[in-house]
């Protein structure tokens, strides 16, 4: 799921270097009004590129809760992790935040770009180097 916002950030952020011939990873990434995935394989093509949700949908290659990530796909083997408006929809957003640490591989990198319903301008965060 996102926002413009979301697709904004990443046209004006995204590396090309931190995804090319790397293997992505997408946590929440059932298309419901737009994506980045598009964007992402076109401009920065990436190895793999694997979209996990909790319903079968658009751009969904694996039906899973982000709290098996880690469960199923393994420890540090992905070199980026994707998450747009996901962890207000989670029941612990701690665990979903560690996992998408414990998938990714050291040096590898998190976008992440969170929902905040307040009258403040949204903040979208990329984590490096984890």
């Amino acid at each position: 799921m996102c926002h413009v916002s979301v697709v904004e950030f990443f046209i004006e952020q995204i590396r090309p270097w931190e995804f090319i011939g790397k293997r992505v990873l997408e946590v929440g990434s059932k298309y419901v009004n737009g994506s980045v995935r598009p964007l992402i394989e076109n401009f920065a093509r990436p190895k793999e590129y694997i979209g996990v949700d909790l319903e079968h949908g658009k751009y969904v290659d694996v039906v899973l809760p982000a709290e098996r990530i880690v469960e199923y796909f393994g420890r540090k083997v992905f070199d980026v992790v994707v998450s747009a408006e996901l962890l207000e929809n989670v029941k612990d957003w701690r665990i979903v935040v560690n996992n998408m640490k414990e998938v990714l591989k050291r040096g590898g990198y998190i976008y992440h770009n969170p929902v905040l319903r307040l009258s403040i301008p949204r903040l979208p965060i990329r984590l490096l180097e984890i």
